[in-house]
């Protein structure tokens, strides 16, 4: 029993390094993947920072009317705003549709027989993806903003570590969303349906088109809890602007780390079902 044990234990020790090694590897192709498409960057900062613009001037109206506005002053709103408006790129809400596309030509199968199961796959892709765009697409309208507005900058010790985690928890609570989403492709091979409900609920209810603090407390306060849409963009934003204090806003993490991993077991939990009544179009 001793040999066996011994015999085991690095046996399993190695697949571990091997999974971090194999998963570090599609990150990095997922990197490199979208670092190619700079033009594509550069448009899309400039689409951004204008509508930066648009939506400050229109959140600071508001607020100077009354001085704050749901615990937002002047400052908080412009963070609230160029902060969002490059995150936005790094949490991806809309235009991915690599899943369904490969399930609608029946290229899934080959991803079926890759010993990286098309979850993990797709999050550590999607993993690169995010962070290129922290660099090409989120940077810019963080620099843009503080030129020509007053914006807040954190003062406690504990954003400098929340924030990040935070995004990071969104990155892969939206990857997972938007992956359910595709693999409705497998029961219905057209997810154009699919695509615009979640174009027009996540934007609405994820604090895109104005912070979901604006509603009333109840509201806003339900949405946090039963569903992830504030999870996927509006936490990240309230735990840089601390707008809440200390405790709340470690509790508002804790519920995006509860949302992650029930989204992501919804995912492996969808793909299992998925697998079983697969369908190749043409045969």
């Amino acid at each position: 029993m001793g040999s066996v044990t011994a015999t085991v234990g690095p046996a399993r020790h190695s697949n571990v390094i091997l999974w971090f090694r194999t998963f570090a590897a599609i990150v990095g192709s997922g990197f490199r993947r979208y670092s190619t498409y700079r033009q594509a960057a550069v448009a899309g900062v400039v689409t951004n920072t204008v509508f930066g613009f648009l939506r400050c001037y229109l959140l600071l109206a508001v607020a100077r009317q009354a001085g704050s506005v749901a615990g937002y002053d002047p400052a908080r709103l412009a963070t609230f705003v160029w902060m969002g408006q490059g995150l936005l790129a790094v949490v991806l809400l809309w235009g991915w549709t690599d899943l369904a596309d490969r399930i609608r030509t029946g290229d899934v199968v080959s991803d079926l027989l890759r010993p990286v199961d098309p979850v993990t796959s797709h999050l550590a892709a999607d993993l690169g993806r995010a962070g290129y765009a922290v660099l090409a697409r989120m940077v810019p309208p963080v620099l843009v903003g503080p030129l020509f507005f007053e914006v807040y900058l954190p003062t406690r010790w504990s954003t400098a570590l929340l924030f990040p985690l935070s995004v990071l928890l969104a990155v892969v609570a939206c990857f997972g969303c938007r992956y359910l989403v595709n693999a409705t492709a497998y029961w219905l091979h057209d997810v154009r349906g699919a695509m615009i409900l979640w174009t027009l609920s996540s934007g609405l209810l994820a604090g895109l088109y104005f912070p979901l603090r604006f509603l009333p407390e109840g509201l806003h306060q339900t949405l946090w809890i039963v569903t992830p849409f504030p999870s996927l963009f509006q936490t990240p934003l309230d735990v840089l602007v601390e707008v809440d204090p200390p405790s709340v806003s470690l509790a508002l993490v804790g519920i995006q780390v509860v949302w992650a991993v029930l989204i992501l077991v919804s995912c492996r939990l969808v793909q299992r079902r998925a697998e079983r009544r697969l369908v190749v179009q043409g045969g």
